[in-house]
């Protein structure tokens, strides 16, 4: 019986929802490890809703510490279908500003260090990933800021970076070149593992600063960042609970059959462990 129909991935500034009533704490334990920390499992706009603290409850986890597969495994193990993932970003162009709220629909990668698939150990699988956030998601979102007064910009480019350092210049002034819009140390990991997990994922970037291209980058202090956090918080919780209470109760995209034709590996040549460590990811096509 599924405990969530939706999972909130809550990010830097954000670590509890408000609005949540009848909360439990549910511990999962992963073929992967455990999560970055207990989901707290709840009800908000009268949806069953499960909440994970992305760097766990006090931020004590680096973005290349965070055990991703782990963390989506564990939001489909409560049974959840879609994932609000909520981030803090810096800018990289001058449109978004700290307090905006940016609706990525693509990634870049620039990560070194971290394993971002189920797959492998015998079991080869390549999910379509040109489109990595759910549209119908991201429409939700959109209204959803509307709704609550939050200026935010549907679409654009999130450069994932390994972290935990900030970029130089040199790379910053290079990421604005490509175009892209907002960078962060987390979330193409998330958006790829819920791809492969058929779960609908839709990132939330709220800006906290300009990155180091801006002029006045130096001159922003650590008070004004934990300011603009804050807000940030208070505004993405009050989004996330419109959206919550906009997204419809059925599914109408792709994102739930992402695996219909990812499978390669002739099913009789499956070793048997995988088979059972990832059942309840492909067992669906392997019957």
């Amino acid at each position: 019986m599924p405990q969530a129909e939706i999972g909130i991935i809550g990010g830097s500034g954000l670590y509890s929802m408000p609005g949540f009533t009848d909360m439990r704490e549910v511990q999962q334990e992963t073929p992967f490890g455990a999560p970055s920390d207990a989901y707290i499992v709840g009800t908000l706009e009268g949806r069953s809703v499960a909440f994970l603290a992305r760097h766990a409850r006090g931020h004590k986890l680096l973005p290349t510490e965070l055990n991703f597969r782990a963390n989506i495994y564990g939001f489909k193990q409560l049974g959840v279908e879609r994932i609000v993932s909520v981030s803090a970003v810096g800018s990289l162009k001058e449109e978004h500003k700290p307090l905006d709220f940016v609706i990525p629909d693509q990634f870049f990668d620039r990560t070194r260090h971290r394993i971002d698939t189920f797959f492998g150990e015998g079991l080869v699988a390549h999910v379509g990933f040109g489109d990595p956030v759910c549209g119908e998601m991201a429409c939700v979102v959109e209204s959803a800021c509307k709704n609550v007064g939050v200026n935010a910009k549907r679409g654009g480019t999130y450069v994932c970076m390994e972290g935990p350092q900030f970029s130089t210049k040199a790379e910053s002034n290079v990421y604005r070149s490509w175009g892209a819009d907002v960078i962060g140390m987390t979330n193409l990991q998330e958006a790829k593992l819920a791809r492969e997990a058929e779960i609908c994922y839709v990132t939330v970037a709220m800006v906290t600063d300009y990155d180091c291209w801006h002029p006045h980058h130096d001159s922003v202090t650590v008070d004004q960042i934990i300011s603009v956090l804050v807000k940030n918080a208070e505004n993405a919780a009050r989004v996330v609970k419109a959206t919550v209470a906009g997204l419809p109760k059925s599914r109408s995209c792709k994102c739930g059959s992402a695996l219909a034709h990812a499978i390669l590996t002739e099913r009789a040549k499956i070793p048997t462990a995988t088979k059972e460590k990832l059942k309840l990811i492909v067992g669906k096509y392997l019957e």
